[in-house]
């Protein structure tokens, strides 16, 4: 979906008109703050002092607000509240939203609005409290709530059910009432998504998660192969006889509906997530793209970039606006072939090599263009860059802060430091450094005060790698170890090979320019490359991949994308290629040997979009076979 093509659908979104018949659940946000902590003279126990308290809505509440948040400006509501002030903010936060209440229904007894109330403790939630478990249905508010939206019908152009809890709305009596109304409107499109009875809404499109549909046919999730995927998706198709959504949280949706299987791949998201609401805002997209005209793929690629920004948005049940859509929609970055990724034994291989093929071979001698990473591609030179990036990252997170090894706080800065540094790693250094700057902050160990900028956290990287650069070059340049030692198997005849055929080799880093230029210089293989050297220049806004890719495309006719080669170990250069449709090999290396297959790196590059995965260079030859011929 192109970027006219979302503009489109956020424009017809707006004119649609959608009920949701559901659990309304409140959800209750407690900011804790231990250190203002007493002991109570009545209990002796130690107090939870709130900083602060929020409510919003969720469950199918949620749902609505994440309709209204996207540009739905018709929107009715059926579900039932408690005669209590949880009732009440539900309701006000719902015609605060301009959504019509008349199916919103008071039951005065046995029956307390459901609530989520969720402490927290410096970003963590804590042990949650909830309301409303013990509810019980009357009849006669079942009765009145299921004529309310029977009547509404022939206003709406799509129903969502929604059942998250065991003693809400969703009796027996009102699962087979809900059937029986989606058999008799064939030609409405119901959406149903139960946590607790997928099975039961006959009629109804369904959208449901992994997990409950890997149950539902007695698999267990963690044992299905992307084959076992695709049957569980068939299967539950030829049951229901209706389009089906399988989402996959990170990994995206698979969809099932009369033109058979299809997978929306999952979006690479780099900052923190809080997952909390992400299946309501799911099924938001997934609905309203529907209720729009949209197919189901669009509908499921749609509901992922929705999803893709509530997760992102920490210690709230966010909701995605249009202009928030439009944004991550214009340049979303996806991650494909999640469970071939982490299946290394499912490769499949080209002949007698070590040569992975991931999608297809390509067509061959069309390649006129070849874009190649530098370091862990070529070049071993930084290699370790990592070890030497996690303690700067730590001490600007932890600052004058005393925290030992086995203090909590530090362990969860060390694992947030491996994971960003894990989903950076070959995008420029200054734009990792400004999400350093956001990991600062999130902590709240540093007076704001003392946080540096991405140029002030770079400098002190730099510093603390460039030593070590500096004896590697000075070991090659006084002979005392040779170009071998510090790159890839063959990487540089490899280079040579390439340069033979009167291919254009572009060497493009996220290192700064003139180190790259030197770098490549002491190595041998700069004139290879005939001035088109691109790296860091100072500015986030340039990435210099995606430099190279655009002045590739400006040289070459519209269909030149088939003529672009990009060699790589890192998932920038990979993704930039997938999305202008180029050809992309990902080099797993193992750096510190130079030689041999890097499973992590592996899965990194294959879930970027890479075509072909290799170790490294040693087979150059069969590798120039798969490329160009034998």
């Amino acid at each position: 979906m192109n970027q006219s093509e979302l503009k489109g659908l956020l424009e017809s979104i707006r004119r649609v008109r959608i009920g949701i018949l559901g659990d309304f659940c409140l959800d209750a946000y407690l900011l804790l703050e231990p250190n203002a902590a007493e002991i109570s003279l009545e209990t002796g126990l130690a107090t939870r002092p709130v900083r602060s308290q929020r409510y919003s809505l969720g469950a199918a509440g949620n749902v609505a607000n994440n309709l209204q948040a996207m540009g739905v400006t018709q929107l009715s509501v059926f579900g039932v509240i408690g005669n209590d002030p949880f009732g009440a903010e539900m309701h006000r936060l719902l015609t605060s939203r301009n959504i019509d209440t008349y199916g919103l229904l008071t039951q005065n007894e046995q029956w307390d609005t459901h609530v989520y109330m969720k402490p927290y403790e410096r970003e963590q939630e804590q042990s949650r409290i909830d309301l409303g478990n013990f509810n019980q249905l009357d009849p006669s508010t079942a009765n009145i709530l299921l004529q309310k939206l029977e009547a509404a019908l022939p206003t709406l152009d799509l129903i969502i059910i929604n059942q998250q809890v065991t003693h809400g709305i969703h009796t027996h009596h009102v699962r087979q009432r809900l059937a029986a109304l989606a058999l008799r409107h064939p030609e409405k499109l119901i959406i149903a998504d139960s946590r607790h009875f997928p099975d039961e809404y006959s009629g109804t499109i369904r959208k449901i998660n992994i997990r409950e549909a890997a149950k539902l046919c007695g698999k267990e999730y963690a044992t299905l192969d992307p084959e076992g995927l695709e049957h569980l998706a068939r299967s539950l198709y030829k049951r229901w006889k209706k389009p089906l959504f399988v989402t996959r949280g990170e990994n995206g949706c698979m969809i099932h509906d009369q033109h058979g299987y299809k997978e929306a791949p999952g979006l690479l998201i780099l900052s923190p997530v809080d997952p909390v609401g992400a299946g309501d805002s799911m099924l938001a997209g997934i609905a309203a793209a529907l209720a729009a005209g949209a197919g189901e793929f669009t509908a499921a690629e749609f509901g992922t970039l929705v999803a893709g920004i509530t997760v992102q948005k920490l210690m709230q049940t966010g909701t995605a606006t249009a202009e928030e859509i439009l944004h991550l929609g214009a340049d979303p970055d996806r991650r494909y072939k999640p469970d071939l990724a982490l299946q290394h034994q499912k490769a499949q291989y080209h002949s007698g090599t070590e040569i992975e093929i991931v999608t297809h071979v390509p067509q061959r001698h069309t390649f006129s263009h070849v874009i190649l990473d530098h370091d862990g591609t070529i070049s071993t030179l930084r290699q370790g860059w990592e070890a030497i990036m996690e303690p700067v990252m730590l001490r600007a997170i932890l600052g004058t802060t005393e925290q030992r090894e086995g203090d909590a706080l530090y362990h969860h800065a060390v694992a947030a430091v491996r994971d960003y540094i894990d989903k950076t790693t070959g995008i420029q250094t200054l734009v990792q450094m400004k999400g350093l700057v956001n990991l600062v902050r999130r902590f709240k160990c540093v007076p704001e005060s003392d946080i540096l900028d991405e140029f002030g956290y770079k400098a002190l990287y730099d510093e603390a790698l460039s030593g070590l650069v500096r004896r590697r070059i000075q070991k090659v340049t006084s002979n005392e170890l040779s170009v071998e030692d510090f790159t890839i198997k063959k990487a540089v005849p490899f280079l040579h090979a390439l340069h033979q055929r009167g291919l254009k080799l572009y060497l493009a880093s996220g290192t700064d320019q003139k180190d790259v230029e030197q770098e490549a210089d002491v190595l041998g293989y700069r004139s290879l490359f005939g001035g088109r050297i691109y790296g860091a220049v100072g500015d986030i806004t340039k990435e210099a991949k995606r430099v190279v890719l655009e002045r590739i495309l400006a040289d070459i006719d519209t269909d030149g994308t088939k003529a672009i080669l990009t060699i790589g170990d890192g998932p920038v250069e990979i993704r930039e290629t997938r999305k202008v449709g180029g050809y992309a090999i990902g080099v797993a290396s193992d750096e510190i040997r130079r030689y041999g297959l890097n499973v992590s790196k592996r899965r990194r590059l294959i879930e970027a979009g890479a075509d072909l995965v290799i170790p490294d260079f040693s087979q150059m030859d069969r590798l120039m076979e798969v490329l160009f011929g034998g």
